[in-house]
């Protein structure tokens, strides 16, 4: 097998897809990694695919020369947001003053990247999205767009922005966002796991993996646990077992970043527990771009400590270390077992614990809100 880059370490950012004019090359998605393969009888050995790679050819990454804590002061999309919203309303002020947004949505169950034109079609992209996403075909759209003299805000997880930056280089009128990402698993899981419930993710229209501190998988307006329970997907993700091989050995995972902006949330913030309730971001600027970007949107932003920041998010300083289970969990969904078989036999103490809180929820001899869970702070069995 003939790869862009080395086995089982490409990320699925598609742009080498993009970039071969003779469509040789294939996504190939085991689960445990992607693959980027190149079909040899149609290769032509022009190295473009190696050279458009973010994996290996990296960009330069850059030190933050701003760091800040906040949120959008429109109240609406705070709460809309899965944080403090601030990624909407960069976006929102990017289109008012005549630029175009790119990022990700759920579109007939995959998770593609698109346009936003107007202030309406900005609604897609909210919230945050604990799979891979899908971004074959949007670098050539974004590179003619910067041809033509648009501005372009592209909004995804490093990898991809390093993607972006790669397939069009040095581009005015280019401005990124990066997401601070802890992994991403296969849509596979996603899908796997929906299939429990006789649900199908292509027939999906609507997924959210969070609000605000709380972590809980809702499809179509079904929830999938009582409230005091994290459900076995998200478990499974916050465990660090179900990413793709190339996220523990993720190079963007350092306090040097890639994009103009890098926005995440505000882990350990000391402020109030009423206002951190309502959804806190971090960001980090990098360059100028990045500054015009935050002086052209309407944010409350305060001073934040860079270091304690750091420490409450382990991948501004290394990459989220592999569970101990995942080649067990990933082994056995690759068998065909059910998702919640799998993860009793991987997490037994964890999923009887669960079954038991939820069962005394439902007989209502336990009450309570939301479980609250925090990524760098989740139990790691």
């Amino acid at each position: 097998m003939k790869t862009v880059c080395k086995e089982n370490q490409c990320a699925g950012c598609m742009a080498c897809i993009d970039i071969c004019s003779k469509k040789a090359i294939q996504l190939v998605d085991s689960i445990v990694a992607y693959n980027a393969v190149i079909d040899e009888n149609n290769c032509i050995n022009c190295g473009a695919c190696q050279k458009v790679c973010q994996e290996n050819n990296p960009p330069v990454q850059m030190k933050p020369i701003v760091w800040k804590e906040g949120w959008a002061n429109n109240q609406v999309i705070r709460e809309k947001s899965s944080s403090g919203g601030l990624a909407t309303a960069i976006e929102l002020a990017f289109i008012k003053n005549g630029g175009t947004v790119c990022s990700c949505s759920l579109k007939e169950g995959d998770f593609l990247f698109s346009f936003a034109y107007t202030e309406k079609d900005v609604a897609k992209f909210t919230g945050s999205k604990y799979v891979k996403s899908n971004p074959k075909g949007v670098y050539k759209k974004i590179l003619e767009k910067l041809k033509k003299g648009e501005k372009v805000l592209f909004v995804g997880l490093p990898c991809q922005v390093a993607a972006v930056k790669n397939f069009v280089g040095n581009k005015e009128n280019l401005y990124t966002i990066d997401l601070i990402c802890h992994g991403t698993p296969s849509p596979k899981i996603l899908e796997r796991f929906l299939n429990d419930y006789k649900l199908d993710l292509y027939s999906t229209q609507d997924i959210r993996f969070r609000v605000k501190t709380k972590f809980y998988l809702e499809s179509d307006q079904k929830r999938f646990t009582v409230p005091t329970v994290i459900d076995n997907y998200l478990m499974i993700f916050l465990n660090s077992t179900s990413y793709t091989e190339n996220c523990y050995e993720c190079k963007y995972a350092k306090q040097e970043r890639i994009g103009d902006i890098t926005l995440g949330d505000s882990w350990g913030s000391e402020l109030p527990e009423d206002i951190q309730s309502k959804g806190v971001s971090l960001v980090f600027c990098q360059t100028d771009n990045g500054k015009y970007l935050l002086e052209q949107t309407d944010l409350q932003l305060l001073d934040v400590d860079l270091e304690r920041a750091i420490t409450w998010n382990h991948q501004l300083h290394h990459p989220s270390v592999k569970s101990k289970q995942r080649e067990k969990f990933l082994n056995a969904i690759n068998e065909g077992k059910k998702f919640r078989q799998v993860v009793l036999t991987c997490y037994p103490k964890r999923y009887i614990k669960n079954l038991v809180k939820t069962i005394l929820y439902k007989m209502k001899i336990i009450r309570g809100g939301q479980v609250r869970y925090c990524i760098i702070l989740t139990e790691r069995i």
